[in-house]
Order: C-alpha cells, then sequence, then structure tokens
C-alpha cells in the first residue's frame, strides 16, 4: 500500500469505450482520476462553519464569516457532485475501479457526510440568507440523501472487506473510518431536525432512528479505532502520505460526542419526561470519558505528525484534509459539553482546537487550490 494510493490508485489509462483516435477535452480529461475522497474538501469547509455557529466565544462578524464559508461548501459540493457525475459517466472504468480499490473504497463514506455538513450548516447558518422553511427543506433532503448513502457505505464498504479484499495484516489505516461514520454524522445533524417535526410518532421515529445510526456507528468505530492502535503498536508509525489519516479517528469519537449532546437537547421535544432526562444524564457521562480519549488521541496524532514533519516526509497530498473534519468533530463535541456542563475548561478547549482549525482549513485549502490549479492532483500516481 502506499501513499499515493490512497489519492489516486493505478488504474487503466484509456477508459473501456474511448476513442482510439483523438483525446477528449482538457477538461474532461482532468476529471478522469476524480475520486471519491475529494469530498473530503467538503467536509474540511463545511465544519469550520457549523464549528463556528456554535462555539461558545461569539465576536462581531464571526457569523457572517462563518456564513460565507458555509456558501463556500454548499458550492463546492455542487461543482464536486456535477464533476463526479460527468467522471462516472465518462470514465466509467477508472469511477469502477475506485469501488474496487482496497484503499479508494473506504472514501465512498466522504460523499454522504458531505451532504450532510452542508445541510446542518444550511441550517445552522443558511437560514440566515435563504430563511428558515427552505432551510429545512435543504437540509431535509440532503440529510435523506446522506443518510441513505451513509447507511449503504456502512454496510456495503465492510462487507466488500470481508468477502472481495485480501487484507495485510499492516493494512489498518484511519480511513477504514470513513464507510462508518456516516451514520454517526447522520445522528447528529438529524437531531437538529427533531423540533421541527410534526409532534407525535414523526419525532419519536426520528430521534430513535438517530440513536439506532448513534449506536451502530459507534460500536463500528471502536471495533475500527482498535485495529488502528493495534497496527501502530505491532507494524509501527505508517507511511508519511497515510499519517494525516490518524486523525480521522477523532471523527468518530468528537462526533459521538456531538450527537449525543444535540440528541439530548432535542429529547425533551420527543421523548418521555424519563427518558429524555436520561439521555441528558448519558450525553454528559458519556461525553465526558469519550472527550477524554480523544484528546489523548489528538496528542498522539499531532506527535507522530510532528515527527513525520521533522523528518522532511511530510508532503502534501489529499489526504491532509484529515487534519481538519475530524478536529472540527472535537470542538462542537467541546461546544456541546459546555452547554450542559458550563465547564470553562470545554469552552477553552473548543476555542483554542477552534484557532487551530482555521489555520490547518487555510493551509490545506491553499495547497488544494494551488494543486489544482498547476496540476498535479488531477494526474495520476
Amino acid at each position: 500500500m502506499t501513499a499515493t494510493a490512497t489519492l489516486r490508485p493505478e488504474l487503466p489509462r484509456r477508459p473501456l469505450g474511448e476513442p482510439e483516435h483523438g483525446a477528449p477535452p482538457v477538461a474532461s480529461r482532468s476529471l478522469r482520476h476524480l475520486g471519491p475522497n475529494w469530498f473530503a474538501a467538503v467536509m474540511g469547509t463545511g465544519i469550520v462553519a457549523n464549528a463556528a455557529a456554535t462555539l461558545p466565544l461569539q465576536f462581531p462578524g464571526l457569523r457572517g464569516a462563518a456564513t460565507v464559508v458555509w456558501a463556500l461548501a454548499a458550492l463546492l459540493l455542487v461543482a464536486l457532485s456535477a464533476a463526479w457525475i460527468v467522471h462516472w459517466v465518462r470514465y466509467p472504468e477508472h469511477a469502477r475501479g475506485h469501488k474496487d480499490h482496497p484503499v479508494m473504497s473506504h472514501f465512498y463514506g466522504a460523499p454522504p457526510m458531505a451532504l450532510l455538513t452542508v445541510g446542518g450548516g444550511t441550517l445552522l447558518l443558511g437560514r440566515d440568507v435563504i430563511g428558515l422553511d427552505a432551510a429545512l427543506a435543504i437540509d431535509g433532503v440532503l440529510w435523506s440523501l446522506g443518510t441513505a448513502l451513509g447507511l449503504l457505505t456502512a454496510a456495503a464498504i465492510p462487507y466488500r472487506m470481508f468477502t472481495r479484499h485480501h487484507i495485510e495484516p499492516d493494512a489498518a489505516f484511519g480511513g477504514w473510518l470513513m464507510p462508518v461514520v456516516p451514520p454517526m454524522v447522520s445522528a447528529a445533524m438529524g437531531a437538529l431536525l427533531v423540533p421541527y417535526l410534526p409532534e407525535g410518532q414523526f419525532r419519536l421515529t426520528m430521534i430513535l432512528l438517530c440513536l439506532a445510526m448513534f449506536g451502530l456507528s459507534l460500536i463500528a468505530a471502536l471495533i475500527t479505532a482498535t485495529m488502528i492502535w493495534s497496527r501502530l503498536v505491532h507494524h509501527g508509525i505508517p507511511q508519511s502520505g497515510m499519517v494525516p489519516t490518524l486523525w480521522i479517528v477523532l471523527g468518530p469519537l468528537g462526533q459521538s460526542v456531538t450527537a449525543a449532546g444535540l440528541l439530548a437537547n432535542a429529547g425533551s421535544s420527543a421523548l418521555p419526561d424519563l427518558y429524555a432526562k436520561g439521555l441528558t444524564v448519558f450525553s454528559v457521562i458519556f461525553g465526558v470519558a469519550i472527550w477524554g480519549f480523544a484528546m489523548l488521541w489528538l496528542v498522539l496524532a499531532a506527535a507522530v505528525t510532528v515527527k513525520t514533519a521533522r523528518a522532511g516526509e511530510l508532503r502534501f497530498n489529499l489526504t491532509w484534509w484529515g487534519f481538519t473534519f475530524p478536529l472540527g468533530t472535537c470542538i462542537t463535541g467541546s461546544t456541546v459539553l459546555y452547554g450542559h456542563t458550563a465547564a470553562a475548561i470545554f469552552a477553552v478547549t473548543a476555542v483554542t482546537l477552534y484557532v487551530g482549525l482555521v489555520g490547518a482549513w487555510a493551509v490545506v485549502a491553499a495547497k488544494t487550490v494551488r494543486g489544482v490549479l498547476t496540476g498535479p492532483l488531477l494526474r495520476p500516481a
């Protein structure tokens, strides 16, 4: 497994059906190696906006800037979705190759999370621009599509791992979490929709569905994270190109804390009083425990990243987007814990990590734009 395989696996250079004579247009050729991992850019951009919307420290201009970033993420989602459709139509052999690739296939979890992130941002921030009714309609559509695709990846990608791929003992990496995390994002973003649904069975069904997806994703993620820890203990630090994927482990950790807290907030509008209070208690006890492990993993991932950078081996590729969305979930998780406990430690952590998130996003976004304009990210490895 190579670092570049994560980005653009070696596939046939001429897809089936491409004419022998006459190259396709330049714009079309640039989409030949477009993979689902590109949607991580939408996730990373969207979380910058969403985390700012509820950050414990609010100041003039922050919400406006966050709304602009949400709009950027939404435009990026539309552009990438259109490009990916063209990719499947124009280069079906390459597209199927991504689906069957033992590394790239895991990044099929990115498109549903991109849909869910932008949808949540539409309700949190976009409502200021397009109104509540339009925001609810858009979020409802994006949440439904993202949830359906996320549940599909959570089942289909592990099944293909079990039945079609030969997995080496040292193969575990952070990308294995990508297909099983979308239901957790659905649980968190679905909690935002609960109060707007009709009272009674609609709200009850929604919150129970979100709780079920919370458990589905949490257990699968903990099993996978255990394998990643074992891989690090027995086989050492992965190749430099894969180091940023270690940060992906923060995703299900931070998102589970976020989901538990948001579901607790929505519980009073959908559940009997006893269960609503119990959910609030659970969200704090569970949240603090998982938050502690997330901080440990953050330190370990940062230490490995610094070690790799100091060795001069941390070269840019699309896995660098792993520095953004997972870190953002730790911010939203810290924010909901602060909301339930009023403990300053969570507010300070959220604000501090947000400063780091903005810096990481700025660097990764700039390098991505440069890579697209100069061509390296659009050429085969």
